[in-house]
């Protein structure tokens, strides 16, 4: 691109300098032809002037006399009736320029004068014009190699950045280059890697999400399914199968609530369900992992709630809630239910250390943890308790209690005339 620039560049130029400078080396030439002309027509005329004032006068008129009146390079001969011809200078050799006079007193003055004179001021134009056409082919050659660099170098750079976005480095490099054109195209890849890094991310924490959401399902599968495997009373094997089946369904649940999120965290699915049903289910399925570690969870408060939102979601919250108890609490783990105001509330305690003082509300956080965990469960139920309308917060540090706040009253649903118009 850069040698294109400058050949076209230099073509035209070099055109320029063609039909200029051949014009005014004509125009010149002329001039100077004309110029050198008219010069010696004047020197003639002059010095038939001379000569007749000389004659009128009766004064003498020769060769010494006239000398001072002819410049050097010049010859004129002066022809007066009745008298010698005069010759003064030397005669030029080769083509000459002449012009001839006639004097009142009938004497000729024939002036010459070489053309050598003319075709050295001839070459001396030419020369400037050459030397002016070189320094603006110069200039020119210097303005093109900038003008190319500026626009070839933006273009590496583009391409680059086109080349490094396609390799997977999603990172916009806000470079611009004072060209509208180019700035426009790097304005594009700069959103496009912008686009991109966003779904990386999202697709990075739905796999975290996914990884982390679905870990605990699937071991309450395994292990209702060891139950089958060990047992031979039909009843408990349908007992247990029903109960697997159950945890399928949680896990559909799960990987559909996730991929929801992961498209759109504002698009839920909220419905009117009963709140102790999501509760009871939950420390069912969770009662025997803390049995195994010697310890309770039990529920208490105001029963027969109805809440707005989505049951599977809910019961995720609280399964984070459960876990992260059980994992980094002690003792007794209570669910109590209560009202506020329009909303019902799930409280989640134990009788444990508690959120360290330094985390506080950054326990929300992804990849904040307190005790070596991958930080991304209370996270997560964060998220899926917002996309619902509800909200999670940590009320109490020590002991620690987590509350699940939740509407009652079903959203209002909009008339298609009252819905906003996306743009």
């Amino acid at each position: 691109m850069r040698r294109r620039l400058i050949q076209s560049t230099l073509a035209v130029v070099l055109v320029v300098i063609a039909v200029f400078g051949v014009s005014l080396v004509i125009v010149e030439t002329r001039t100077i032809s004309n110029s050198a002309q008219e010069r010696v027509d004047s020197e003639a005329l002059r010095l038939a002037s001379i000569v007749d004032s000389r004659l009128l006068g009766a004064e003498t008129v020769n060769a010494d006399i006239l000398r001072e009146q002819v410049a050097a390079g010049q010859y004129a001969v002066i022809g007066i009736p009745g008298h010698p011809t005069i010759e003064v200078g030397t005669k030029p050799s080769g083509d000459v320029i002449h012009s001839t006079a006639e004097g009142e007193q009938g004497e000729s003055v024939r002036m010459e004068e070489p053309r050598s004179s003319v075709t050295r001021e001839v070459g001396r134009t030419l020369l400037i014009i050459g030397l002016v056409a070189l320094l603006a082919v110069v200039a020119a050659v210097l303005l093109a190699i900038r003008q190319a660099n500026r626009l070839a170098s933006p273009l590496t750079d583009l391409a680059e950045t086109a080349e490094r976005l396609g390799s997977g480095d999603p990172r916009p490099r806000h470079k611009r280059y004072g060209v509208p054109e180019l700035d426009r195209v790097a304005d594009v890849l700069d959103g496009s890697a912008e686009r991109i890094a966003r779904m990386l991310t999202a697709e990075r924490r739905l796999a975290a999400d996914a990884s982390h959401q679905l870990r605990t399902p699937l071991t309450a599968l395994s292990m209702r399914l060891e139950e089958i495997t060990l047992t031979d009373d039909p009843d408990t094997v349908k007992e247990e199968a029903n109960v697997a089946l159950t945890q399928v369904e949680r896990l559909t649940d799960v990987v559909e609530r996730l991929l929801t999120n992961s498209r759109d965290p504002r698009t839920g699915s909220a419905v009117t369900f009963d709140l102790d049903e999501v509760i009871q289910q939950q420390i069912a399925e969770w009662r025997p992992a803390y049995r195994g570690v010697g310890r309770a969870i039990v529920s208490s408060g105001k029963r027969h709630l109805r809440a707005v939102g989505t049951p599977g979601a809910v019961a995720q919250v609280l399964a984070a809630l459960i876990e992260n108890s059980l994992m980094h609490g002690g003792g007794t783990v209570a669910l109590r239910t209560r009202v506020t105001g329009n909303q019902a509330v799930v409280e989640v305690t134990d009788e444990g250390p508690g959120v360290p003082a330094d985390l506080g509300a950054r326990i929300f956080e992804r990849t904040i943890s307190g005790r070596n965990s991958t930080g991304i469960g209370l996270a997560v139920a964060r998220d899926l308790a917002e996309a619902d309308g509800g909200r999670l917060e940590l009320l109490q540090s020590q002991p620690p209690v987590f509350g699940l706040f939740l509407s009652r009253t079903p959203p209002l649903k909009r008339s298609p005339e009252e819905e906003p118009t996306v743009r």
